[in-house]
C-alpha cells in the first residue's frame, strides 16, 4: 500500500507550517536534536493557542467569581472553557515536545481540526447562553465576552488546521 507518505505528510505540526522558517532548524544542526522545538513558540499557531489559552481562561475566571444568575448555563459555560483550555494545551503540548513524531497512529492535523470544529461550536453555544443569561453582571459580562472571544480565535485556528491539513495534502496529491 502507498499510504505510508501520507502518513509522513500528516505527521508535520499544524503549528510550525504557517510561521515562517518554523520547520527549518538551526542553519549547522539537526531539526531532531533536543526534547523541545526551539521554534514552536515564535509560530503563529503556536501563539494563537497560547491567545486562546489566555482568553479561555479569564472567561473562566471571570464566569466562576461572579454571582450566577443561572446555574445550569454557567456550569455548561464553566466545562466547556475548562475542556476547550486542557485540549488547547495538550495539542499545545504534543507539538512543543514534537510527541507528534513518536505517535504516528495518529494524525495530528485532521485531530486538532476535529477539535477545533466541535469546541468552537460548543464554545460559541455556551457564550451566546452565558450572554443570554448575564442580566447585566458586570463578570457575567466579561464571561461571555471573552468567550466569544475565545471563539473566534478557535474560527481562526480551525481555518488555519483546515488549511493546512486538507489544502496543503489535496494540492500535493495534484503534484
Amino acid at each position: 500500500m502507498s499510504h505510508g507518505a501520507g502518513l509522513v505528510r500528516t505527521t508535520c505540526s499544524s503549528g510550525s507550517a504557517a510561521g515562517a522558517g518554523a520547520g527549518a532548524g538551526p542553519p549547522g544542526g539537526s531539526s531532531s536534536e533536543g526534547l523541545l522545538d526551539p521554534f514552536y513558540p515564535r509560530t503563529q499557531g503556536a501563539m494563537l493557542k497560547v491567545a486562546q489559552m489566555v482568553s479561555l481562561l479569564i472567561a473562566f475566571i471571570c464566569v466562576r467569581s461572579s454571582v450566577w444568575t443561572s446555574y445550569s448555563a454557567y456550569s455548561y459555560f464553566e466545562v466547556v472553557t475548562v475542556c476547550n483550555l486542557i485540549m488547547i494545551l495538550a495539542f499545545y503540548l504534543v507539538h512543543l515536545f514534537r510527541l507528534y513524531r513518536a505517535l504516528t497512529c495518529i494524525s495530528w492535523p485532521l485531530s486538532e481540526l476535529l477539535h477545533y470544529l466541535i469546541g468552537t461550536l460548543l464554545l460559541l453555544i455556551a457564550s451566546i447562553v452565558a450572554a443570554s443569561r448575564s442580566y447585566s453582571h458586570s463578570g457575567l459580562v466579561a464571561g461571555a465576552i471573552f468567550g466569544f472571544l475565545a471563539t473566534f480565535l478557535c474560527l481562526a485556528s480551525v481555518w488555519l488546521s483546515y488549511k493546512i491539513s486538507c489544502v496543503t495534502q489535496s494540492t500535493d496529491a495534484a503534484v
